[in-house]
């Protein structure tokens, strides 16, 4: 079932000139790499992939991390978990805000870069620190990450995507080196359910997309979620932090009118806002927008 497909005349695009130099540079950068670390948001693992990192990554090794596990539940995470070590993948859940399992992303990317020091070693060559990368799409907390690795803020972070606009090599320690490089998306978002769970969740630039077609697809996501796979959702969501049931039959778009009426004197835009700043703040509780797929 698509969730979009109701709003499929209304396409989201957004690819800003900074970002398709950055991915040239970054191109050019990763055949000095020796790990990838490529971030992801773990409330959309699967629409904040980038199809090409396969193809950038080749035969280097590559940590996979999940960022922002407070923003879904335990149960939630171990269905990922055990979804993604069936494809060969060890992800690692993090949350850059307070610091939580960086250590253990850490230790993975120098693990990984181990055997370019044999390597080196076995040429007589002395060994140097494991350079390391980090991707993935604007504002799945990147930036954050490198601060929590270096344990001192020295990239410039926030909760807005595109912050990062070019390409520096960060020293970790004596082991590793990192490479800060800004987010990177597709040039067409061909996927267009994908495209919307990315501005729902904040991780594309906020000029792409209309605020209420959003928050009426976050809102059908949410009532398809309730419908399908309860047990991973808070109990009634939207019920419980706004006092209105969305019911069965009613369509993201008319609750959200409906919503308008009920809270904001008729304001459509204003419940748009509102509703996905809540949802972006986690006020609606640990909800994921995907689900491993069966």
């Amino acid at each position: 079932m698509s969730i979009t497909q109701n709003y499929k005349l209304n396409t989201i695009q957004w690819y800003p000139g900074h970002i398709a130099k950055a991915e040239r540079s970054l191109k050019e950068q990763l055949k000095r790499v020796d790990v990838v670390l490529e971030v992801r948001d773990a409330r959309i693992p699967l629409a904040t992939h980038h199809p090409q990192v396969p193809e950038w990554v080749g035969n280097k090794a590559r940590v996979l991390v999940l960022n922002r596990l407070d923003m879904v539940s335990p149960e939630v995470r171990s269905l990922w978990v055990n979804w993604f070590r069936r494809q060969g993948e060890v992800p690692y859940f993090t949350n850059a805000q307070d610091g939580k399992n960086i250590t253990a992303v850490s230790k993975a990317a120098q693990i990984a870069g181990v055997e370019i020091n044999k390597r080196r070693s076995d040429r007589g060559m002395l060994p140097r620190p494991v350079r390391a990368v980090v991707i993935g799409f604007p504002n799945v907390g990147k930036s954050a990450l490198i601060n929590r690795l270096l344990g001192r803020r020295v990239v410039e972070s926030a909760a807005r995507p595109g912050v990062t606009r070019s390409l520096r090599w960060v020293r970790i320690s004596e082991q590793l080196e990192l490479l800060d490089a800004p987010g990177v998306i597709p040039l067409r978002l061909e996927d267009q359910e994908a495209a919307f769970k990315l501005a729902i969740c904040d991780d594309i630039g906020e000029a792409s997309y209309d605020n209420q077609l959003v928050a009426s697809v976050l809102i059908d996501i949410l009532t398809y979620l309730e419908a399908t796979n309860s047990e991973y959702l808070p109990n009634k969501p939207l019920e419980s932090r706004y006092g209105l049931d969305p019911g069965i039959d009613q369509t993201g778009e008319s609750y959200l009118h409906a919503l308008a009426e009920h809270r904001y004197t008729g304001d459509v835009e204003r419940a748009a806002r509102k509703l996905l700043t809540d949802y972006r703040k986690g006020l609606l509780g640990s909800i994921p927008l995907e689900l491993p797929p069966n």
